[in-house]
């Protein structure tokens, strides 16, 4: 290797651990898995064991990913066997997709609730259908064929960041865990996740809250085909609820941690309230799909992105269900798309 290719390779490594490693309170590691799209990282945390790590939610499964968990260890001087449990607070790729790999190389068992991964098999097991059943969700509301195919394309990219996925061992709300010498409470956090949990540490007043709350990004809420249920209902109730628990320091899925929790909840209620409000205005207006509706929202963000265009669709229905929930939208269907309307008053 020459001179050059060295300094080449240190100059990458440099860059990388800027998203790497970040040294916590009481010899916690936040460790900043590079993911490829706009969130740029996300967070997991190797937590110290009287022997091994717990590690919670590792990441996506990219080789960029992979790069910085093996700096990572190499720094720290570990192996895969120190990772001693693989904890999920849910099951989207971008938490989930190295769980397998690693409890491969490690042994390490992979912890999650039943919920979430009956999504996580639904979504990427040898039979899932889900693509279909999404294209079809999408279609009654009014995408274009072109935009379902690029969405069905990018989904599909998906399964080889996923794989292998683990064997797990269930764990569920409202039952306790020991994390780092300290126990913690499980809480149901549904919404963004069906089946994500929060863990509280009631002594420390630390909450690790996936990506329920998180600083500075409003999380994805979404419709997702088969579930039925009002998801945007189900994350708000939840945001109440944590709302409820003194948190000195909260630990995110994304960005890092914090410490307003309850001050970022209300930003969060008061955010869904606007986006609502909005929405009624606009049905009154003119009656629209929700198709319509996400592009009036989201404009030029989602050209060409079919992976911003998923998230952004699936929101804007958990929106306009809720809106129907609650009386204040109706909707029929009208030329093979459902149109939404304000509710009379």
């Amino acid at each position: 290797m020459t001179k050059q290719q060295d300094e080449d390779k240190a100059d990458k490594r440099s860059k990388a651990w800027e998203i790497g490693k970040v040294i916590l309170q009481e010899g916690w590691i936040q460790v900043k898995v590079p993911v490829p799209f706009s969130l740029r990282w996300v967070n997991s945390y190797l937590l110290p064991e009287e022997s091994g790590y717990t590690l919670i939610d590792p990441g996506l499964r990219t080789e960029a990913a992979l790069g910085v968990w093996l700096d990572v260890m190499q720094d720290l001087g570990l192996v895969w066997t120190d990772i001693k449990r693989i904890v999920l607070t849910h099951q989207h790729p971008d938490h989930y997709g190295l769980a397998g790999y690693m409890q491969e190389r490690s042994g390490a068992p992979v912890y999650m609730t039943r919920q979430a991964h009956a999504y996580a098999v639904r979504l990427w097991g040898a039979e899932s259908s889900f693509s279909e059943e999404l294209h079809a969700l999408y279609a009654d509301h009014g995408m274009p064929a072109e935009h379902r195919a690029a969405i069905a394309e990018n989904l599909e990219t998906f399964v080889e960041m996923v794989t292998p996925q683990p064997t797990v061992t269930y764990f569920e709300a409202g039952s306790s865990m020991a994390l780092g010498g300290l126990e913690w409470e499980l809480i149901d956090a549904p919404g963004h996740a069906k089946g994500q949990v929060c863990f509280y540490q009631k002594d420390r007043q630390w909450m690790i809250c996936g990506d329920q709350v998180l600083p500075h990004i409003t999380p994805n809420v979404s419709v997702v085909p088969g579930e039925g249920g009002d998801p945007l209902n189900d994350f708000l109730v939840s945001l109440e609820q944590l709302k409820s628990y003194e948190v000195k320091l909260a630990f995110p899925g994304h960005r890092d941690p914090f410490s307003n929790f309850e001050g970022r909840i209300t930003e969060l209620q008061q955010h869904h309230e606007r986006r609502l409000d909005k929405m009624v205005a606009m049905l009154a207006e003119e009656p629209r799909t929700a198709y319509h509706m996400c592009e009036a929202l989201f404009g030029s963000r989602l050209n060409g992105n079919a992976h911003q265009l998923r998230f952004a669709m699936s929101e804007t229905l958990a929106h306009l269900v809720y809106l129907e929930n609650f009386g204040r939208a109706t909707s029929a269907l009208r030329d093979g798309a459902y149109v939404f309307a304000a509710a009379s008053s």
